[in-house]
């Protein structure tokens, strides 16, 4: 009688630790499926960050060893006029390339989505963003050029006058910025695109019965309803536009110009690391960028409330 009592207690306390084994037996199977992007992530991203933090706080050429100077880099920063002015103009191309290509990428999504569904339409838009960025300034310096470039050609046959669309400080920054939009706006139409095929049917057809045009279907019911999305495509706009470099590299002369009308803050870091071998100083200019991207990045994740949906 007694062992019949004792064997079902016995029985529960095996189920309970059954699962707790399985769960066990999971994680570590999941570790070993992590283990190498989590060896990729700590060699390639999380040491080069230490590192570059210690090289924030040292005086470096490259040369010879790095000699600890605590905060004089940042404090340089905080003086350095010609830092400010990459960040501003890095902050108008931004806003610039951003507004141009997700407006334009909406525009497209939204074409794609309410009027055909082609693959070859959505090849052909993706075409531009698979092209390297130096041959797509390459190809743009060409046709903008003043002399020789179609463009120009094609304004004097309209009895306009040529523009030095890559060599005026007006114009400069912004054909840079279009000359990137164009290449992404594709890419960036396709993810919203991609958006928009997750809202169901029915919201589109009960809001069309009760008498919605397309202006306000696409305002009243995409746009909230993309919202997630939105957020996403705005936060990849956002840092990919700052990490312009090639472009400006390759399309201005010289690099920066003319007269720093086109001196982002990465062709700036790039200058002081490799041009100057003042690796501590670009360092910390590098690790000031970051933490702005991050703190913009918070911000934009916040107010467009990007970890929740409408159709939930």
């Amino acid at each position: 009688m007694t062992s019949t009592l004792v064997r079902p207690a016995a029985d529960k306390h095996v189920k309970h630790a059954a699962p707790r084994a399985r769960k066990r037996g999971d994680g570590r199977l999941a570790l070993v499926f992590l283990a190498p992007v989590l060896v990729g992530f700590g060699v390639f991203y999380l040491y080069p960050a230490v590192r570059g933090a210690w090289f924030s706080m040292t005086d470096w050429n490259m040369l010879s060893e790095p000699e600890f100077v605590g905060l004089d880099n940042y404090e340089r920063l905080v003086g350095d006029p010609l830092f400010w002015n990459a960040m501003k103009v890095t902050g108008f191309y931004v806003v610039m390339t951003v507004v141009v290509q997700v407006g334009l990428g909406l525009l497209l999504a939204a074409l794609l989505h309410r009027l055909t569904r082609s693959l070859v339409v959505r090849t052909l838009l993706v075409v531009p963003w698979l092209v390297p960025g130096v041959t797509t300034a390459l190809l743009w310096m060409w046709l903008l050029d003043a002399n020789l470039g179609f463009v120009n050609h094609l304004l004097v046959g309209l009895g306009l006058p040529n523009q030095g669309f890559l060599t005026s400080p007006d114009l400069a920054l912004p054909s840079i910025s279009l000359i990137n939009s164009w290449s992404g706006t594709g890419y960036t139409a396709l993810l919203l695109y991609a958006g928009m095929l997750l809202i169901p049917k029915q919201i589109y057809e009960a809001s069309a019965i009760d008498g919605a045009g397309e202006l306000r279907l696409f305002f009243k019911v995409t746009l909230p309803l993309l919202r997630p999305i939105l957020a996403f495509v705005l936060v990849i706009s956002l840092i990919t536009a700052v990490q312009v470099f090639d472009t400006i590299a390759v399309a201005t002369k010289p690099g920066g110009g003319p007269v720093n009308a086109t001196r982002v803050i990465y062709f700036y870091i790039y200058q002081r690391a490799f041009t100057n071998f003042q690796m501590g100083y670009a360092s910390a200019m590098a690790l000031t960028l970051v933490l702005v991207l991050g703190v913009l990045t918070f911000v934009q994740l916040r107010l467009l409330r990007a970890s929740t949906s409408d159709l939930s």
